[in-house]
């Protein structure tokens, strides 16, 4: 306090008289409190980080039945083995670790893992599993609709090396999965479950699709593959309202640029708070694992296709890309059911949609102001030079977007 107060008055104009502190005392350092302090700055940090690892035991651990569920008390002694209704375990094939289950499970003896996986992919092509519980093969689950089907595709899957996009490209390239999806009366009455696959299947598709759908039909898509997982847009606020307030979580920081617009399998999930628009279309939150995700139909997933922000971004840009080519209005909507449907619109469809691109084009001649609140939309930088024009096709746009076809797998 000494060294503050040590000050002494100066006069200056206008007769105002302040304290100038006085000089600063020099601090001086010997040698050896110089030896100390480098000594210290320069010491190795001998800290040393330890890391759980997974490794085998030189000898196996005992395990034992507890009584009751009781740690301190064990009954019997147990063996590592796998389910003998399965397939037997045979230790001379298979040693008693990890490595001799996962040979236990993929061999081409065993029964079950090749059927289990060839029907999973079934449904997810199909909307239904030749066995329809797929999450249960056992004596409460469903029987196989078409047993041999299934016997066939598991033992090709697993003799061809157990190759994925083997067994995809069989599945899409099938007569069955080709055929028309067409609803016809015969049909209807005589196979009203599709259960005998009489038409094709005629599903919605999965809300990170949705989002993958959205961002390639209008160019946005970031299609690199790989990588952290991304924060696209969200409500804001909606973290800090279920969150403890601690940590990195405790605040929803949105990604920029490319990182916007990856697909939607690289869309960060918080369990407490996942993606608003990814529930709607019943994404999974990661509480449990899903062998069969739910499909919904609400008035939600309506609003989503209407206001969502990476919906009206991506419909922006289509627009304005469309805009600068100079085609004419049903040239624009052609191209625009071909990106989005992936077919050409009828007659009626045109009419229906021209008849709407004049009613908003009257809308926004009368209302310049509302065009640049429509075209501010998104992070992604383009000029909209016309902007009128690309309001309104960006309205015609949105209602494409919100068509059941574009959803939905047919």
């Amino acid at each position: 306090m000494a060294f503050f107060n040590n000050t002494k008055e100066v006069g200056y104009e206008g007769d105002v008289s302040v304290s100038k502190p006085a000089k600063m005392p020099v601090l001086t350092i010997d040698s050896s409190d110089r030896a100390k302090l480098l000594s210290f700055i320069n010491q190795k940090d001998t800290g040393a980080l330890t890391v759980s690892v997974m490794g085998e035991r030189d000898t196996m651990r005992k395990t034992y039945l507890l009584s009751r569920g009781r740690y301190d008390a064990p009954a019997a002694e147990v063996q590592p083995n796998a389910l003998p209704a399965v397939m037997k375990y045979d230790t001379a094939r298979f040693p008693r670790n990890r490595l001799g289950l996962a040979a236990w499970t993929v061999s081409k003896d065993n029964p079950l893992t090749a059927r289990v996986f060839v029907n999973q992919l079934w449904q997810e092509f199909f909307g239904r599993g030749i066995v329809k519980s797929s999450a249960d093969f056992c004596m409460q689950g469903d029987l196989p609709s078409h047993p041999e089907l299934l016997d066939w595709l598991a033992v090709d899957f697993s003799h061809h090396g157990w190759d994925i996009k083997r067994l995809i490209k069989q599945l899409v390239l099938s007569a069955t999965y080709c055929q028309s999806a067409v609803v016809t009366r015969e049909k209807q009455k005589a196979d009203p479950e599709n259960l005998w696959l009489s038409r094709a299947p005629r599903i919605r598709m999965n809300a990170e699709t949705v989002r993958d759908m959205v961002l390639a039909s209008s160019g946005l898509l970031n299609r690199m593959i790989g990588g952290p997982s991304v924060k696209p847009y969200q409500p804001s606020g909606l973290w800090e309202m279920a969150t403890s307030g601690r940590g990195i979580l405790a605040t929803y920081k949105q990604d920029h640029g490319a990182d916007l617009y990856r697909r939607g399998l690289y869309t960060f999930i918080k369990r407490t708070v996942p993606p608003p628009s990814m529930m709607i279309f019943d994404a999974s939150n990661r509480d449990q694992c899903e062998v069969k995700r739910a499909r919904t139909n609400t008035p939600l997933q309506a609003l989503i296709m209407l206001n969502d922000p990476t919906v009206l971004e991506a419909s922006r840009l289509l627009a304005d890309t469309l805009v600068k080519t100079g085609a004419s209005p049903e040239d624009m909507i052609r191209e625009c059911f071909r990106r989005i449907i992936c077919r050409t619109p009828d007659k009626r469809e045109i009419a229906l949609l021209l008849d709407y691109w004049k009613s908003q084009e009257a809308y926004f001649t009368s209302n310049p102001g509302a065009v640049q609140a429509t075209i501010k939309q998104g992070e992604y930088k383009s000029d909209n030079a016309a902007g009128t024009s690309v309001a309104v096709l960006m309205r015609v746009i949105q209602v494409i977007y919100n068509m059941d076809e574009a959803i939905t797998k047919s």
